[in-house]
């Protein structure tokens, strides 16, 4: 049999056709009908459902629910389809490993020549255990595409320098960035990946050598890099000539993270490692436009899993349209809180907006009867000052009681922090509704926990209560 390589599997003008970027996507997918998206979703849709058919995965799923194939006759029934999410892929995982069952790879034969190349990556394992991801060539390129489409409506443009510091290990967001940058664009881009990879002192040092102009990743590192810039005696604005910023931002203020870049534009994005790019800012910065012509999206309550209307929080729930290759996602519930955005945007585009991330369901702890969501209270304190944004929370069961210990990095002398932690645990309660108690640090001593230099996106929380079996 002829060798089959990645780029014979795939067809790339074909793919940008179907999924435009730049001029031909502000000319074509923003001014759809929104019965024209209906139609091209139903279409996408149902060839889903056809290769998830072929999947123990779902067959599994869609039968324990008594659901036949001839149940789901398109997208106006996906309601009807149960979701899935993490614990699902693992328990996959675990009953056939080392990559479970969820991919379809043993659908195309026995042989690995007789299936396309698969791409292998995993989750960070933020919320557990590492996940295996895999990736046929279309579903690859269109998560390309669909970031390459994201960072050009923010304002990248041929000849930008990129600066990127999501991570090349296991985990595939530097890859995604990488391929999406140098397939997609005519910027040059500089993998430089987490502080792990390579030191934070060296990253502004190489911003300064290139004149980087965009800085991609999540704020929270981003926000630290301009401090080291700082502490090296780089100026950002003019030794760094940051002008945009794609970012994560997860709830970090837009505007102090453009200060701390020398006023530089800061546009936000979602996505997910399963998924890809699932929505973007564009720079009029009002909402994160959904790329629809790609996801089916819905927000689902956490708890009883039902849809919820627009304007109302709950757990992201997508459906990777054009993934009919290999580890098709069908109503994957992301356990990402966000809400739809209601009504018009103040562009003249029939796409929906996504609020952004704001903050993850199973990352949620009850706390003498009120929800505490750790970004929430990164958020609160970063909003404070006196402090680098860094923190930590900590959940213990103490004499029958749940408490929470809060740990913050302070920039202050520590002769202040006694009234300086008062102010924070007096602030929290304001805001959320329960005590804290505040534990106050220096400057770093926090990175253990967080592991930030390491991690793209840094741990926040530990949960210490004893389980319940």
């Amino acid at each position: 049999m002829e060798h089959l390589t990645y780029f014979d599997a795939v067809d790339h003008k074909a793919l940008l056709r179907a999924f435009p970027v730049g001029t031909k996507f502000l000319e074509d997918r923003t001014r759809m009908s929104r019965d024209e998206l209906h139609a091209l979703q139903d279409v996408q849709f149902r060839s889903c459902m056809k290769r998830g058919w072929e999947i123990s995965f779902y067959r599994r799923l869609w039968s324990a629910r008594g659901i036949e194939p001839g149940d789901i006759n398109g997208i106006d029934d996906i309601s009807k389809l149960p979701t899935y999410d993490k614990t699902d892929i693992m328990r996959s995982v675990e009953a056939y490993p080392p990559f479970g069952d969820f991919h379809g790879m043993e659908s195309f034969g026995d042989t690995p020549n007789s299936r396309p190349p698969v791409i292998l990556h995993t989750t960070s394992g933020t919320t557990g255990t590492p996940q295996p991801l895999l990736f046929g060539p279309k579903s690859r390129e269109v998560q390309n595409i669909l970031m390459a489409r994201s960072f050009i409506l923010q304002g990248l443009v041929p000849g930008d320098m990129v600066h990127s510091v999501l991570g090349f290990g296991t985990v595939n967001g530097g890859h995604y960035v990488r391929e999406a940058i140098n397939h997609y664009t005519n910027a040059l881009l500089l993998t430089a990946g987490t502080g792990s990879e390579t030191p934070s002192r060296k990253q502004v040092h190489l911003m300064n050598v290139y004149g980087t102009t965009v800085l991609v990743g999540f704020a929270d590192y981003l926000s630290k890099l301009a401090d080291v810039a700082r502490n090296e005696g780089l100026v950002p604005g003019r030794d760094i000539p940051i002008k945009l910023i794609c970012a994560a931002i997860g709830g970090a203020p837009r505007d102090t993270l453009s200060k701390a870049w020398g006023g530089a534009e800061v546009c936000d994005f979602y996505g997910v490692g399963d998924t890809g790019f699932i929505a973007a800012e564009g720079p009029e910065q009002d909402g994160l436009h959904i790329w629809e012509d790609a996801h089916h999206l819905e927000i689902i309550d956490p708890d009883d899993l039902t849809s919820l209307d627009d304007g109302q929080v709950g757990n992201i729930c997508v459906t990777a349209l054009f993934k009919d290759d290999i580890f098709p996602n069908i109503r994957f519930n992301t356990n990402d809180l966000s809400a739809i955005e209601p009504g018009a945007g103040p562009l003249d585009w029939n796409l929906r907006r996504l609020q952004g991330f704001l903050g993850r369901s199973d990352d949620m702890v009850k706390l003498r009867g009120i929800n505490v969501y750790p970004t929430a209270v990164g958020e609160i304190l970063k909003l404070a000052g006196d402090n680098t944004g860094e923190f930590f929370c900590r959940v213990q069961r103490i004499d029958g009681r749940d408490e929470m210990t809060v740990s913050v990095e302070c920039m202050t002398a520590p002769s202040d922090w006694n009234a300086l932690a008062g102010r924070f645990r007096s602030l929290l309660k304001q805001k959320i509704g329960v005590d804290f108690n505040i534990k106050l640090v220096a400057p770093g001593d926090l990175e253990p926990l967080t592991e930030i230099n390491s991690r793209q996106k840094p741990l926040r929380l530990a949960d210490d209560r004893p389980k319940v079996s």
